[in-house]
């Protein structure tokens, strides 16, 4: 930032960081709180509208100064906490519930922006000042979370606890892409702008989820085929 940037740029980029400062504090300790308890719940619901805060601020940032990569990146950012918010209002998908509208609005602008993020690391790197390899990753990352959204809203779920998987790994997959912003702006000043700068934190991250998903869907089973046998 500098002295002569706009008063609303300044506005926006001290919403923006302090939106991340509490989204880091914050995600944590919605982790450790009892599942399901009133912290829980409060604390997670103040994470999601600090990742808004980020999100929303990060697109006229990222085209003013311009780096439009982050701008792609925010959305489903934004993305992962919100529709990790939203399944706790969708657990009836399982029975034959159906989604709404903000639903398939949100997975439908996370799905086109994520493809035009790969198409763009793809074939004009350079526009989007991004390395190619990493924005094709994120790209891909965005555009998987978005349909696998969709299908759950068009097929019915096999598994009665999906929704607590989704809640938790898009929770956790919001936390890693918040890791992935503070790396760049942080590390990569230091070590350069490499793609381990930016990918370092899905490498630890997604490992994670899947060791977590794979640890509830054990403490489930005996409750799931108890209830499937009564």
């Amino acid at each position: 930032m500098h002295a002569h940037d706009p008063l609303w740029v300044k506005a926006f980029l001290a919403i923006h960081i302090a939106g991340g400062a509490m989204s880091f504090l914050l995600a944590p300790v919605a982790l450790v709180t009892a599942k399901g308890g009133k912290q829980h719940k409060r604390w997670g619901k103040v994470y999601l509208w600090s990742m808004g805060a980020v999100a929303a601020t990060a697109v006229p940032l990222a085209f003013f100064f311009p780096v439009k990569f982050l701008a792609l990146v925010s959305v489903f950012s934004f993305y992962f906490a919100f529709s990790g918010y939203r399944v706790l209002r969708l657990k009836d998908l399982a029975r034959g519930g159906s989604a709404q509208p903000i639903d398939w609005m949100a997975a439908i602008v996370t799905l086109s922006t994520s493809m035009l993020l790969a198409w763009l690391s793809w074939f004009r790197p350079t526009s989007i000042e991004v390395i190619p390899i990493v924005g094709i990753i994120f790209g891909f990352i965005g555009i998987r979370a978005a349909v696998q959204q969709m299908l759950s809203f068009v097929r019915k779920p096999k598994e009665k606890m999906f929704w607590w998987y989704t809640h938790l790994g898009n929770f956790i997959g919001s936390y890693i892409a918040a890791w992935s912003a503070f790396s760049v702006v942080t590390i990569g000043p230091r070590l350069g702008n490499h793609w381990y700068v930016w990918l370092w934190p899905v490498m630890f991250g997604v490992p994670s989820i899947i060791a977590t998903t794979a640890y509830y869907k054990r403490k489930f089973a005996p409750r799931q085929n108890a209830t499937a046998a009564a």
